[in-house]
């Protein structure tokens, strides 16, 4: 019952997303045209096909994607505040996407280096994380957070020192990256994201038995026939993949991971049997509906998807703690 509430959840979301905007369509209408009917020429045509659907796509991906990254990290280190940017994810995409606007190279070897090197950068703090969280055969995930805190801390003042070195025009380019949008063109890159997310989404139920056994800890995890190093590689592994594709994609947009795995606990309890695939279709609904609001907000300007995200976040979270707190 759950999972058909929120699968309806995000069939109403992109509804309203098809529907909502500077030119607002009728249902009828904008679902003829989404499966291809009408003119093709005309301009409510071109708005659905080539703007509100590839967006919709993308915010299911990235959304589902992030939240998704969230629970299993979150599983992995049993600790509620870890999210996928906690480990220096965004910081390494950020820093990759900022290298090659100050060196200009997604101008000379077109638009897919943007994505490309966030991908890169993200890939490689996730290694020097693991590499250095790692030893003699084990993996110490407590030793991993940290290290993957301070990677975070460097690689923002890293940031920040190329912003300072940088010229106007790519200063605005890395602030507008950094704030996160699901305005990306490239739908061949729309459908790598949407494919990745379902494909680790799938994986990721072979490792249900043990998250579930995680919960108490790794070595009554062990004890229960769970080879707890294998697991937690695979499944670190499985969410750095998720996050560095989607702030490769969409740039970084903060408190999905953190905000949905929490919600999704305190209604459902802990059993990722359920978790899991929830993570996915909430992230989603709210990313898309995130969308929405920065679209119409201050139409026909935009605002940045991580403004909104971040605010709607941050006042969720408090909320859910001061609930607690009084509960307490």
């Amino acid at each position: 019952m759950v999972v058909l509430a929120l699968t309806a959840l995000l069939l109403i979301s992109m509804l309203i997303s098809l529907t909502s905007g500077e030119m607002e369509i009728g249902l009828p209408k904008a679902l003829k045209l989404a499966f291809g009917g009408g003119d093709a020429q005309s301009l409510d045509y071109m708005l659905v096909s080539q703007v509100r659907m590839p967006r919709i796509l993308l915010g299911i991906a990235v959304g589902g994607a992030l939240s998704l990254a969230g629970v299993i990290l979150q599983g992995i280190y049993r600790n509620p505040l870890v999210e996928p940017f906690t480990l220096g994810i965004s910081g390494g995409a950020s820093l990759g996407v900022a290298l090659t606007i100050v060196l200009e190279l997604h101008r000379t070897l077109g638009g897919v280096m943007l994505p490309l090197s966030g991908f890169a950068g993200a890939f490689l703090m996730v290694l020097l994380v693991y590499i250095l969280g790692s030893g003699r055969g084990t993996v110490n995930v407590n030793k991993m957070l940290l290290i993957g805190v301070m990677i975070s801390f460097v690689a923002s003042s890293g940031m920040m020192f190329l912003m300072s070195v940088s010229n106007p025009d790519s200063l605005h380019s890395m602030i507008f990256w950094t704030m996160g949008s699901l305005d990306e063109p490239n739908t061949g890159l729309i459908r790598i994201t949407l494919a990745v997310t379902l494909v680790v989404l799938l994986i990721s139920y072979f490792f249900v038995r043990p998250l579930n056994a995680l919960r108490l800890g790794e070595e009554k995890a062990y004890h229960l026939g769970i080879n707890t190093n294998v697991a937690v590689r695979t499944l670190f592994i499985l969410a750095s993949l998720l996050a560095g594709v989607s702030v490769s994609v969409a740039g970084v947009i903060g408190f999905v991971g953190l905000i949905i795995p929490h919600l999704l606990r305190l209604f459902l309890g802990t059993d990722y049997r359920i978790l899991l695939v929830s993570s996915f279709l909430l992230g989603g609904s709210f990313l898309v509906l995130s969308d929405v609001m920065a679209r119409t907000i201050i139409a026909p300007n935009e605002l940045p998807i991580g403004v909104i995200t971040g605010i709607i976040g941050g006042a969720v979270f408090i909320l859910m703690m001061s609930g607690k707190k009084h509960g307490a």
